[in-house]
């Protein structure tokens, strides 16, 4: 829980020095302070929202088990919770990316290219706030795995 108050710390922070209507422009200077805020901003809003869908699925599940009378019913309530806890599973593996691209911004590496150390880009970035890579670094990464799958 102590992650929990420093995370909204940190986001009582980031809007503070950001301010409410700020935006990421190409005419400033790439990764500035007030545009790593931003995506700190942006980053402890994604992974509050997934915390925050997270409990809810928790309270469901507490709530008591399926008790569907008719066999369908059940199998298809079944279904639906397998489906919600992949989700959850898949958000869960999204927030380590997520605490990564804070420390990313901690370090003051956020926003560079992991691979060739060019920009990533704002609209990227924006686009997938967790993007560690520019698009064509991604698009040869995923190549080399298609072709190292195929083999």
């Amino acid at each position: 829980m102590a992650s929990v108050a420093n995370d909204k710390e940190k986001l009582a922070k980031a809007r503070a020095a950001v301010g409410a209507e700020y935006v990421p422009d190409d005419s400033e200077e790439y990764m500035n302070e007030r545009q790593q805020e931003y995506f700190r901003m942006l980053l402890l809003d994604w992974k509050k929202s997934i915390h925050d869908a997270a409990g809810q699925t928790l309270q469901s599940l507490q709530d008591g088990p399926i008790r569907e009378p008719d066999l369908n019913d059940r199998a298809s309530s079944e279904t639906d919770w397998g489906i919600e806890l992949r989700t959850r599973d898949r958000q869960r593996k999204l927030i380590s990316k997520i605490d990564s691209a804070l420390r990313r911004i901690d370090q003051g590496e956020y926003g560079w290219c992991e691979v060739t150390g060019d920009p990533i880009g704002l609209k990227r970035l924006i686009a997938r706030p967790v993007a560690t890579m520019t698009v064509e670094a991604q698009e040869a990464h995923e190549r080399r795995e298609k072709i190292s799958r195929d083999d």
